[in-house]
């Protein structure tokens, strides 16, 4: 049995930046938190909880200290409550999901009617929303944007970590809502790249293991996709493999999401080249 590693995988700049800025705020008496989990990997929050990052839920549970902006962002409020609180904060927001937001309080600001493609409850496309003046509609799917009303100035953005392939299709069912249509592919490269590569290696191999949080978005487009190649299963650590998915199984294919440790990584690669 073979097994095999994504070209791209795991940590992606923006988790990375977002560990460093909240490792750097690490405070043993919890005066640091993060709003929310920093990342969708819930074995990286244990443990910078265990290196002195806390995590509260919400902006009043904090009395003091320092509250760190999730890598997904948060709306523009969120900023003006903290500062009145006299709390301290550190901004992880990743940089990709910084440029969705200001994109589509830029489209906002100049009068287009703005369309989020992406998952509705998602905690990125909530702060895009926010940014957008609350007034924006969120798609993610073709029947939902044919559902879209027509309007005068329509203005689209995307999730980060929004599926490439979808999003081109749904924008296709939006170009015929206004005579002034503006596209903005707000989709990083990391994502393109784990995706593409993602694909390309489960056209290769009977059996792929996509690793990373049951509540990453990016993760879980990542077995979507792969399933579409090859037998697939979503697994959070390694703990979760189980050994009847290997009958009869020569080429193991391996990948992971955006928010996945390299740690993590390392122990199902072992793993599965164990049982070579």
């Amino acid at each position: 049995m073979e097994v095999f590693l994504a070209e791209s995988l795991g940590f992606c700049y923006g988790v990375k930046r977002a560990i460093k800025l909240a490792r750097e705020q690490a405070a043993p008496d919890g005066t640091s938190c993060t709003l929310g989990p920093i990342i969708h990997n819930p074995q990286m929050v244990s443990r910078l909880a265990e290196e002195g990052v806390g995590m509260v839920n919400a902006l009043p549970d904090m009395e003091n200290g320092t509250v760190i902006i999730r890598s997904h962002g948060v709306g523009p409020i969120v900023y003006d409550e903290a500062k009145e609180r006299g709390l301290s904060l550190v901004d992880a927001t990743c940089p990709h999901v910084k440029k969705a937001q200001s994109t589509a309080h830029e489209l906002f600001q100049e009068g287009y009617s703005v369309v989020i493609v992406g998952e509705k409850f998602h905690p990125e496309v909530r702060s895009i929303f926010e940014w957008a003046g609350g007034d924006a509609v969120i798609v993610d799917s073709v029947e939902e944007a044919e559902a879209v009303a027509p309007c005068a100035r329509l203005g689209i953005v995307a999730q980060t970590t929004f599926s490439g392939a979808k999003f081109k299709e749904i924008v296709l069912r939006l170009l015929d809502k206004s005579n002034d249509v503006r596209i903005v592919r707000t989709i990083c490269t990391a994502t393109d790249q784990r995706q593409e590569a993602a694909i390309k290696l489960a056209r290769q191999v009977d059996l792929m293991l996509v690793i990373g949080g049951k509540n990453s978005a990016n993760t879980t487009r990542l077995a979507q996709l792969c399933a579409k190649e090859c037998q697939t299963y979503h697994i959070e650590t390694v703990a979760e493999l189980q050994d009847e998915w290997f009958d009869k199984i020569k080429k193991i294919g391996i990948t992971a999401g955006a928010s996945t440790p390299d740690w993590i990584i390392k122990e199902v690669y072992q793993k599965c080249k164990n049982r070579t």
